[in-house]
């Protein structure tokens, strides 16, 4: 009996055979040429880009920070320690890339919004008293820098040395940030003076 059914499921199939209607595979193929792309961009061609993108932007910063620097207000550069070719001594960012890049990255932050402040004789004096900061954690980064090369390195100093990259970012941004609402105040009042 099971025998019996087979050959006449068989037997069905073959009597019952549907053909596709004319032109259906052609039909088919061109649909699906439409729907999927013909050319994949390869995953280099993106970095390629990517790469190229960056590269753009950091020129145009720098190219448009050297246009709009004035001249008449001096350049303040952070140390990050100076390396000393007697001494022999390094800094945390010698111990591994991934520590170089973060110091890099704050270090570069930095002297950015260094660059960024905008000096003048009615705001000289908040300057002055708020950079008196970043100059002790300046000599205390050195501080740390020389313990790292005398203690050798371990977690406490360069979590500690990274905090200090931390706290002079936020402080240039906190006096950026200082600066911005003496500005708006001012033109603020000038406005209603001159209403």
């Amino acid at each position: 009996m099971a025998r019996d059914l087979k050959k006449l499921f068989d037997k069905e199939r073959e009597e019952l055979k549907f053909k596709m209607k004319y032109g259906h595979e052609d039909r088919f193929m061109s649909k699906l040429e439409e729907a999927l792309p013909k050319e994949r961009t390869s995953f280099w061609n993106t970095w390629r880009i990517a790469a190229s993108i960056v590269i753009l932007i950091g020129v145009g910063l720098v190219t448009f920070l050297q246009l709009n620097n004035d001249g008449d207000i001096p350049e303040t550069i952070v140390d990050k320690g100076a390396i000393n070719e007697e001494d022999k001594s390094f800094s945390f960012g010698d111990l591994s890339p991934d520590l170089k890049k973060v110091e890099n990255f704050y270090v570069a932050n930095i002297n950015m919004e260094l660059s960024q402040l905008e000096v003048s004789e009615s705001n000289k004096e908040l300057v002055d008293s708020f950079m008196e900061r970043p100059a002790e954690l300046n000599s205390e980064y050195e501080s740390l820098n020389k313990e790292l090369n005398e203690l050798g390195p371990n977690d406490r100093t360069i979590g500690a040395l990274i905090e200090n990259l931390q706290l002079r970012l936020q402080l240039l941004q906190k006096l950026k940030k200082k600066l911005n609402q003496l500005k708006s105040s001012k033109n603020e009042q000038i406005t209603e003076n001159s209403i």
